[in-house]
């Protein structure tokens, strides 16, 4: 191994894409995988041994999630770089992890290209993102917010406008459809509209 090389391991519970990020690695120069493995607590038990300079990690773990590993990760040594992985581009999702001390953010599928670009963003930058998360946090800081709606409502607004159904919303937000529809109803009552045609229509024009 060059001595210039950073140590990186990988945490991913799906064992059938383990060869997978074997033949990424391979088109990469500059890195040394030092382990890979199905769970944290594997990981963090052989940490003292990889000593890694990144980990690359799972944010939907079983037992401990990638989220709360962050700081364990870095307990270990504060200088690690810890890059969450995951098929969910929820934007709460990718406020937390880089609230929790991520240096990173990647959504699955993980191509060549992909994983070639973000290990050599963190060796470079210190940090990667996905260009679809991008999108997304440009998204959310550019969404509108309306005063005359209730925190809750605008959540809910801004689902409908990116085309999500009452399941999707409800199950985003952790409540039932019900709820979801007493909400819908309520922003119909303040828009001054019968239907979720002429709701989306009159938001676009405010």
């Amino acid at each position: 191994m060059n001595t210039q090389d950073l140590k990186i391991i990988i945490v991913e519970r799906d064992e059938n894409l383990h060869s997978s990020y074997l033949n990424h690695l391979k088109m990469v120069n500059g890195f040394n995988l030092m382990g890979i493995y199905s769970s944290a607590d594997k990981a963090l038990k052989d940490f003292n041994r990889t000593k890694p300079d990144i980990v690359l990690t799972e944010v939907d773990l079983h037992g401990c999630s990638g989220l709360d590993t962050i700081r364990l990760y870095k307990k270990k040594d504060w200088n690690v770089k810890v890059v969450m992985i995951s098929e969910d581009n929820d934007f709460d999702l990718i406020k937390k992890s880089f609230k929790e001390g991520a240096n990173g953010y990647l959504t699955k599928p993980m191509s060549a290209n992909k994983f070639s670009h973000a290990l050599n963003s963190v060796k470079e930058e210190g940090a990667t993102i996905s260009n679809d998360i991008v999108k997304q946090v440009v998204s959310n800081f550019n969404k509108k917010s309306f005063s005359f709606f209730s925190e809750r409502e605008n959540q809910i607004v801004d689902y409908l406008c990116n085309g999500a159904t009452y399941k999707m919303i409800a199950d985003k937000l952790f409540v039932t459809t019900s709820t979801v529809n007493f909400h819908i109803q309520n922003i119909y009552l303040k828009l001054d509209v019968n239907s979720k045609s002429e709701a989306l229509s009159k938001l676009q024009s405010l």
